[in-house]
């Protein structure tokens, strides 16, 4: 996907949130745009690797 392709798909994703969500999405996205790029990818990374193994983290936490 292009970069254009995912600010396209972003902007109309922010049409359909509710105006009262919109403050919320807007502290995210100034977070993350004040960390540094690698610790963004790092954050990215950690989140979909616990997506990825959910179930595996439910049995070790057993």
């Amino acid at each position: 996907m292009t970069t254009i392709q995912i600010k396209a798909e972003t902007d109309e994703l922010l049409n359909q949130i509710p105006d009262d969500t919109l403050p919320s999405v807007l502290e995210l996205l100034t977070e993350i745009k004040a960390q540094p790029a690698d610790q963004t990818r790092l954050a990215a990374n950690i989140k979909k690797n616990i997506t990825e193994d959910k179930e595996l983290l439910k049995r070790l936490a057993q």
